[in-house]
């Protein structure tokens, strides 16, 4: 079970490093649409469709990566009171009660809005028509991504209770 948990780390670490210097290329194109308002006294008229486009898509893609480097938001005041048996025993209940249900419900719900988008041709209004499916396919992506992190996490913090492995922060 160790190796399985080792090897979505391995794909997530890989993919976040893929897709993290790719913030270079939308900070370039808010730059370009920047320039276009200061010397032309108008915005480009696809510019912001894609950067927001690219943001949301940047920020879906690397949250396993965040998750698999603890980069997340958690309240931890009364877990750290805990013995480590207990904060394990939180964490698996935490993600196998709340996490692990609502990343099912993204999956199944972001699959439904991106077979409709692809369906119907879905794109933006205005000049450019830019496809929108392409980033509703980046949340069912995003939400498989994660849902293989929280496997992992959950794979480790058994073994944790078991006395199989040391602590989740170690094993980063």
């Amino acid at each position: 079970m160790n190796a399985i948990a080792k090897a979505i780390d391995c794909l997530n670490e890989w993919f976040g490093r893929l897709i993290a210097p790719l913030i270079a290329i939308i900070t370039l194109v808010v730059v370009y649409d920047i320039a276009m308002r200061f010397f032309v006294g108008r915005p480009s008229d696809w510019a912001f469709d894609v950067t927001t486009m690219l943001f949301g898509t940047h920020f879906m893609l690397m949250a396993a990566y965040g998750l698999r480097h603890h980069a997340h938001v958690e309240v931890d005041v009364l877990k750290r009171l805990l013995s480590r048996r207990g904060q394990a025993l939180i964490e698996l209940l935490g993600y196998l009660l709340f996490f692990t249900p609502f990343i099912i419900m993204l999956l199944i719900y972001s699959w439904t809005f991106f077979e409709r988008s692809w369906s119907r041709s879905e794109s933006t209004y205005g000049i450019v028509s830019i496809p929108v499916y392409p980033v509703k396919a980046v949340l069912v992506i995003s939400a498989v991504l994660i849902l293989l992190q929280a496997i992992a996490i959950v794979i480790r913090t058994v073994g944790q209770l078991r006395g199989d492995e040391p602590s989740s922060e170690d094993a980063s």
